[in-house]
Parts: structure tokens; sequence; C-alpha cells
């Protein structure tokens, strides 16, 4: 299975990362081997997943900026702070 990630994808990430891992923390805030298990499972995978990718492509030139992986973390960090703070507002 070939995963090409997109901004699309890094943002429905960011959506699921912030809107479940609060919950979780408030749920595991005692149990910090659950809640490191949480985080990867949550965050940590689906953000290299669906934000970096699992391929390399060659850079172009080595000075060059990546500008769509700027995009992607751009799009993952603010979805998952947009559901984090709806998360917070509805109180689950």
């Amino acid at each position: 299975m070939k995963l090409t990630p997109t901004p699309i994808t890094a943002a429905l990430a960011g959506v699921v990362a912030g809107a479940v891992m609060p919950i979780l923390w408030s749920r595991f805030d005692s149990e910090s081997m659950r809640l490191v298990v949480a985080f990867m499972l949550v965050v940590a995978l689906p953000a290299h997943a669906f934000v970096v990718g699992f391929s390399r492509s060659p850079p172009v030139n080595s000075r060059a900026l990546d500008t769509a992986l700027l995009k992607r973390v751009g799009a993952w960090l603010f979805t998952s702070a947009v559901a984090v703070a709806i998360t917070h507002v509805v109180g689950a």
C-alpha cells in the first residue's frame, strides 16, 4: 500500500490527534505508560504516516526548502489546535 501524504491527510490526522488526545490525557493522567502508548498511537504514528510519509524523495537542491512538507505540517498543527479548542469548548 502506497500512502502519499497530502494537506488533506495531514489535516485529518490533526483533527484526530487534537480531538482524541485531550480525552485520553484526562483518562490516563496518572498512568504514564498508557499515556505514552496513547500518544504514540494517536499523535506520533498518524503524524509520521499522514504528514511526513514513509518514502523519501531525492532532494532537488540541498539548500531547497520542502514547501509541501511545511504546508502539511501547518495543516496538521492548525487543525489539531482547532480540534483541541472545540473539544475544550464542548467539554468532552
